[in-house]
């Protein structure tokens, strides 16, 4: 286990650094911010920390950080440092997940009391993860990239093969789909854990500015250039550094990250000097690099270095039968992240959201459960919306039945008495039904099968 740190975040720079004095004093290691950007970088599911945040600031304020984490991992303590007139926000924090809260002054005793209790709590946490792993039981990896399709369980080995290495790696997949979610995983997974997972879209990049965003720059190496300045490359050092859709990156600029990839040195312009840089590559392609490749907009010998082990994530409509369980804890998640109680997902409305396309994968299905936590709109659409409407009417009917019956499975938490009352059907014909379609309650809900059902 790494050492617990504290990340301790506010843009006053002297009760920053004489906070930082005094809880270091007491033998807390503390790493200071004076905004909240960097500190997103270092977060993840293997973070052994807490991070303490003042709640007025400019740009990202410790409200939106403390969201942020929590997309990333509910279980990181956050300790929010308040004003007199922000009590009842931070009172509504608690509400949406903040761990505690300081009213200013206090005292750094208070303070780093507060902390160790958190410490303590994250520890705990994060062992209680180990040992359920170690025994075989449901993981943080099966948390973040549900599902029990085979198509799932080969990507969730497959990503614990790669993450334990420092292997370059390639992730392939559609608008969506999780691409960035397995890269967090790959980081969060390796011996890289605890530095820094810098997060690049290639797409984003000012086209007069990428080359300085990269390798950083000289004072005086262009106009404007007033002083020095490190690049998001020699920001990774020592960790991950994602290049989210790669395809995207100007043609001349790929030789000289193809120089990076082999020799692992950069040089800032206006310099000459070689940079040593020790971090991991990750990249992801929404679009078929080798097809990029044959039209002359990507280098071979770029792909050539990047795949070094690729992973491919699969659309929604590659593992349909994922869709009622994954819809279910996405709404868990949801309500979670936006402090509400757990909902209740009607049948008919899992049954329509297993019946309809996801064009945008994942993260459309997530907005849909965020918008039907907060009641902004139903979650439902016609069952046959965006289907195909070719093939024969005995497999329409076939995959309309096999999801009915999975998507009423997984509502009532795997328990099938309530499933053959609800579908008006015998218990025997429900058994027939699932053997036909090869439906397993304990994929569908394995917390809660009644005893009445286990001979099932």
């Amino acid at each position: 286990m790494t050492d617990q740190r504290v990340l301790l975040v506010d843009d006053e720079e002297e009760l920053r650094r004489s906070t930082a004095q005094a809880l270091e004093l007491f033998g807390l290691s503390v790493q200071t911010f004076p905004t909240a950007d960097p500190v997103l970088e270092l977060i993840g599911f293997s973070f052994d920390g807490v991070v303490v945040t003042d709640i007025r600031m400019p740009g990202i304020d410790g409200m939106t950080l403390l969201h942020r984490i929590r997309e990333l991992d509910p279980e990181i303590p956050v300790i929010l440092v308040t004003g007199h007139g922000d009590v009842q926000l931070a009172v509504k924090a608690m509400r949406e997940g903040a761990y505690d809260f300081l009213e200013k002054p206090f005292t750094p005793q208070h303070l780093a009391g507060v902390i160790r209790r958190a410490l303590d709590r994250r520890g705990l946490v994060l062992e209680n993860r180990r040992l359920r792993a170690v025994a075989g039981k449901r993981d943080d990896l099966e948390a973040r990239l549900p599902g029990r399709t085979q198509i799932m369980v080969d990507l969730r080995y497959r990503i614990r093969a790669i993450g334990a290495t420092d292997a370059d790696t390639l992730i392939i997949g559609d608008t969506g789909a999780g691409k960035e979610v397995v890269a967090r995983a790959l980081h969060d997974i390796s011996p890289r854990a605890s530095r820094p997972f810098i997060a690049i879209n290639c797409a984003a990049l000012p086209e007069n500015l990428i080359e300085s965003e990269l390798f950083g720059h000289e004072a005086g190496a262009f106009p404007g250039a007033i002083r020095a300045r490190f690049g998001k490359f020699e920001h990774g050092r020592g960790g991950t550094i994602l290049l989210d859709e790669i395809g995207s990156l100007p043609f001349d600029l790929q030789a000289k990250f193809l120089r990076v990839l082999q020799e692992r040195v950069i040089t800032r312009l206006g310099s000459n000097e070689l940079v040593p840089l020790d971090v991991r590559f990750i990249a992801t392609s929404k679009v078929d690099l080798e097809a990029e490749v044959a039209a002359g907009r990507f280098r071979a010998d770029l792909l050539y270095r990047l795949n070094v082990a690729t992973i491919h994530v699969p659309s929604l409509e590659q593992r349909r039968a994922d869709i009622p369980i994954l819809f279910l804890h996405l709404v868990r998640e949801a309500a979670a992240r936006f402090g509400r109680d757990d909902m209740e997902v009607p049948p008919d409305v899992i049954s329509s959201v297993a019946q309809r396309e996801w064009p945008g994968n994942v993260r459309e299905m997530r907005n849909a459960a965020d918008r039907l936590v907060l009641g902004l709109e139903a979650a439902t659409v016609d069952a046959g919306a965006g289907r195909d409407v070719n093939g024969r009417l005995a497999e329409k009917v076939a995959a309309f039945e096999k999801n009915i019956l999975a998507s009423a499975i997984a509502a009532h938490g795997g328990a099938l008495r309530p499933v053959y009352e609800a579908l008006g059907i015998s218990r025997k014909t429900l058994y027939e039904k699932m053997q036909k379609y090869g439906l397993d309650r304990r994929i569908l809900g394995p917390d809660q099968i009644l005893d009445e059902d286990r001979d099932l």
